[in-house]
């Protein structure tokens, strides 16, 4: 199974006060989001699911994808890496999955399918992680495709 985390691009710096889950992207998260929404678009097949956090800025993010998603709770700010792999249904799922969520559940999922001691990896804003599970002489095993960041794309 192919596991994609896109972390949403910059956005505008929390308000005292305000709704964290209207917060939007910033003139350079618009172009975060558009080259790495590019790149997506020529790796993926047309079959992937798309999920997204129901938070303003994911879904300005995806937006730049140019393709159907679902926003799905579960990917909220305050996710945890269990509801990820549950809505994302990793390692099983029969097509890819593309997460559009937040740190810092997608770097503890980055560490927790790489076995990385600390409980976290870092994930830049607006960058996209490819991660495969396969099965190696009876162990399951997950390894990395891709990491592309914006500023490469």
């Amino acid at each position: 199974m192919d596991l994609i985390l896109w972390r949403h691009a910059e956005a505008e710096d929390p308000v005292d006060g305000a709704d964290d889950l209207q917060r939007s992207l910033t003139p350079r998260g618009e172009k975060q989001a558009a080259r790495i929404g590019a790149w997506l678009d020529r790796q993926l097949p047309d079959g992937a699911r798309i999920l997204c956090s129901p938070a303003r800025r994911c879904e300005q993010t995806v937006l730049a994808l140019g393709r159907k998603y679902k926003v799905r709770a579960e990917l909220a700010p305050d996710a945890t890496v269990q509801q990820l792999l549950e809505v994302a249904q990793w390692p099983v799922a029969r097509q890819p999955v593309v997460l559009v969520g937040h740190q810092p559940v997608l770097g503890e999922l980055v560490a927790s399918l790489m076995d990385i001691t600390g409980g976290s990896c870092a994930v830049r804003k607006g960058s996209a992680w490819w991660l495969r599970t396969r099965e190696r002489a009876g162990d399951r095993q997950t390894i990395v495709v891709a990491v592309q960041s914006p500023d490469a794309a």
